[in-house]
C-alpha cells in the first residue's frame, strides 16, 4: 500500500532481459536502505526488491507487468519515481494507492504555465476506468487532482515542487504514463455495473 507521495527520483543503471521477465536495476538514494522482498512502487508499479548492492537495488518485472505498464519503455538513464510502502503509523498524504496499474495513458498535451504546468492525458475507457472531477488519479505513481475529467481524458495541474522531484518533468506530448485509478471509485463503478 502507497501514498501516491514520491520518495525520491532514481536511475535506471542496467535492463536485463531473461525469457519474458525484466530485471531493472535502478541507483537511489534510498537502494542501500532498502531490503530483500520489500515492496517499493516504481512509477506507480509495486515491484519487489531481489538485488541490492552498491547504492543500487534490482526488481523484475513479468511478461504481465511489462503488458500492462509502461516499464517495458524504460532506457538507461532514465528517471524512475519510487516510493517505499506506507507505515500504518504515518499520515496518508495523498491518497490509497495499491501500486496496481490498470492501464498506460498517452500524454495529449503540456502546457507550462504561469508557475504550474498543466498535463492531458487520454487512456482506452473500453477498460471501463473513470476519472471524476477533483477526484484522484496516480500518473507514474503520483498522488493527483483530476481536472478535466473526460469519457476517455484528463487533466492534471502541477506544482513546481511535483516538477522538479518526479519524473513528470521528461513527460511531453507522446509520452506514456502509468495510471491506477483510484481505489474507491473503482469499486463504486463495478457495482453501479452490477
Amino acid at each position: 500500500m502507497f501514498t501516491g507521495i514520491i520518495e525520491t527520483l532514481g536511475t535506471v543503471s542496467n535492463l536485463q532481459r531473461e525469457q519474458g521477465n525484466l530485471h531493472i536495476t535502478v541507483e537511489s538514494a534510498i537502494s542501500n536502505e532498502l531490503k530483500i522482498d520489500q515492496s517499493v512502487g516504481h512509477n506507480g508499479v509495486c515491484l519487489t526488491v531481489v538485488g541490492i548492492a552498491d547504492g543500487k537495488h534490482t526488481v523484475t518485472a513479468i511478461e504481465e507487468t511489462l503488458n500492462k505498464t509502461s516499464l517495458g519503455h524504460l532506457k538507461l538513464n532514465d528517471p524512475v519515481n519510487l516510493e517505499r510502502c506506507m507505515q500504518m503509523n504515518a499520515r496518508l498524504d495523498g491518497h490509497i494507492v495499491q501500486g496496481h496499474v490498470d492501464q498506460t495513458a498517452t500524454c495529449t498535451g503540456f502546457k507550462e504555465l504561469d508557475g504550474s504546468w498543466a498535463y492531458t492525458f487520454e487512456y482506452d475507457a473500453a477498460l471501463g476506468n473513470v476519472t471524476v472531477e477533483k477526484g484522484s488519479i496516480c500518473v507514474n505513481g503520483i498522488s493527483l487532482t483530476v481536472v478535466n475529467s473526460r469519457a476517455n481524458s484528463f487533466s492534471v495541474a502541477i506544482i513546481p515542487y511535483t516538477y522538479e522531484h518526479t519524473n513528470l518533468h521528461n513527460v511531453r506530448q507522446g509520452s506514456v504514463v502509468n495510471l491506477e485509478f483510484d481505489i474507491i471509485g473503482k469499486y463504486v463503478a463495478r457495482l453501479m455495473q452490477r
